[in-house]
C-alpha cells in the first residue's frame, strides 16, 4: 500500500531548482534546445489524469486545484468543467458522462473533507453537473485488501496509504483504475459502481527492493508495485507501475483484457506514471523522475531536464525528453502528455502543461 506515487523524493530538488525555474518558467521549458514537443496549453496545476475526448477536446484532472479542465486541442483554450474536488487524479469519459477518481491521501491522513470520501470514484454529466459518488474504493480496500499486506500497526494507524488511485481508463470490460496505494488495478461497472479486483502486480524484487528497510509494511518482501497507469489496445490491457521509486523496479504489464491474465512484462524502468498504446501496438510510458538527482541537487540544477517518455516499438526502445510527464494518451496518430505535472513539489504553481509529442522527439 505504498504512497510513493506522491513523489515525495522529488521535493529534494528544492530551492536550487526553484531559483532556476521561478525566474522564467517559460524559458526553462522552451528557451533551450530540445526535442520537438509542442505546448498545447499551459498554466495548469498538478495535471495528472488525461483523456482525449475527440480530435479537438481533452479533459485534464488538475490535482492541485481540484478541477477537471476541458482543453481545446486546436487553440489551447481552457474551461473549468468541475471544481471543488479533493485531489482528482484520474479522469475518463464515456456515454456523455465524466468519471473522476480521487486520491486517498497517505498514512498521514486523507485530504481535507469536501463531502466526497477519499479514494472514491465520481460520475457527472458531460457538462460537469450532477456530480455524485459512484464507488468507494477505500471501503473496498478495507474489506478485501487484494494485495494481502498488513494494513494497520498495533495502535490502529495505517503503515502506508491504503487506497490512493492514480489513473483510470474506460474499456469494454468496465472502468479500470490503477490504485497506487492499494497496489492493484480495480474494475468498476460504470452503470452500477460494482467493484471487483482485476489485477494485482507482484512486488518488485530488485536488489534495492530486497534491502533491509525498503518495505513499509511488515512481512512484505520487495518493493510495492504501485500501479499508476492503465491503457487499452484492442483485446489487451497495459498497466504501468511506479515500483516504489526504486531504480529499475517499475514495469509494464500486458494483460488479456477480459481475464487480466499476464501475457508479457517489460522490466527495468524507474518511476513510471502513465501509459498509452498506439493502434500499431507501440507502447509509450512516462518516467516522471528520470534524471532527477538522488539527493540534494547541484547548484543551478535545471528541473526542465527531469522526466522522459519511453517508446517501445517492435522491441526497440527510444526516449523523448518531456519535463515531468504523467498522463499519456494516443489518438489520431498523435501522442499527448501532461508535463510539469509535479512542479508543485518545487513550490512552483501554474507550471503544468498539456503537450503534443511528435515522433521525431524519440531518439
Amino acid at each position: 500500500m505504498k504512497s510513493s506515487y506522491a513523489l515525495r523524493a522529488f521535493a529534494a530538488i528544492g530551492a536550487s531548482a526553484l531559483s532556476v525555474l521561478a525566474a522564467s518558467p517559460a524559458a526553462a521549458s522552451t528557451g533551450r534546445p530540445g526535442p520537438p514537443v509542442k505546448t498545447i496549453t499551459s498554466g495548469l496545476d498538478g495535471p495528472y489524469g488525461l483523456d482525449i475526448v475527440s480530435s479537438t477536446r481533452a479533459v485534464v484532472a488538475e490535482s492541485d486545484t481540484g478541477e477537471i479542465t476541458a482543453v481545446n486541442l486546436k487553440t489551447g483554450a481552457q474551461r473549468t468543467v468541475i471544481s471543488g474536488l479533493p485531489s482528482p487524479s484520474g479522469v475518463a469519459t464515456y456515454a456523455n458522462k465524466i468519471f473522476v477518481v480521487l486520491g486517498g491521501g497517505g498514512p498521514e491522513g486523507p485530504p481535507p473533507p469536501t463531502g466526497y470520501p477519499p479514494a472514491s470514484l465520481l460520475v457527472a454529466n458531460k457538462d460537469g453537473t450532477g456530480v455524485r459518488v459512484l464507488a468507494d474504493l477505500m471501503a473496498y480496500e478495507l474489506k478485501h485488501n487484494p494485495d494481502g499486506q498488513v494494513q494497520f500497526d498495533p495502535s490502529g494507524q495505517p503503515y502506508d496509504a491504503l487506497s490512493n488511485p492514480f489513473s483510470m481508463t474506460y474499456t469494454r470490460w468496465g472502468l479500470l483504475i490503477a490504485d497506487g496505494g492499494a497496489n492493484d488495478v480495480l474494475r468498476v461497472d460504470p452503470r452500477t459502481g460494482k467493484i471487483s479486483t482485476y489485477f494485482v502486480p507482484p512486488n518488485a524484487k530488485t536488489p534495492e527492493c530486497l534491502a533491509p528497510g525498503a518495505q513499509a509494511n511488515p512481512g512484505t518482501i520487495g518493493c510495492d508495485s504501485v500501479p499508476t497507469g492503465v491503457a487499452v489496445h484492442g483485446k489487451y490491457v497495459y498497466v504501468s507501475t511506479l515500483g516504489a521509486e526504486q531504480p529499475g523496479a517499475a514495469a509494464i504489464w500486458k494483460l488479456d483484457g477480459r481475464t487480466g491474465k499476464v501475457l508479457k512484462v517489460w522490466h527495468g524502468f524507474t518511476s513510471l506514471t502513465g501509459i498509452a498504446v498506439a493502434p500499431t501496438g507501440t507502447v509509450y510510458a512516462s518516467e516522471v523522475l528520470h534524471g532527477a538527482p538522488p539527493g540534494e541537487p547541484p547548484p543551478g540544477f535545471d528541473p526542465s531536464t527531469v522526466g522522459r517518455i519511453t517508446r517501445i516499438e517492435r522491441g526497440r526502445i527510444t526516449h523523448a525528453q518531456v519535463t515531468m510527464p504523467t498522463g499519456l494518451e494516443y489518438i489520431g496518430g498523435r501522442l499527448y502528455a501532461t508535463s510539469w505535472s509535479i512542479a508543485a513539489f518545487l513550490g512552483i504553481p501554474h507550471a503544468g502543461q498539456l503537450v503534443q509529442v511528435n515522433p521525431r522527439a524519440f531518439r
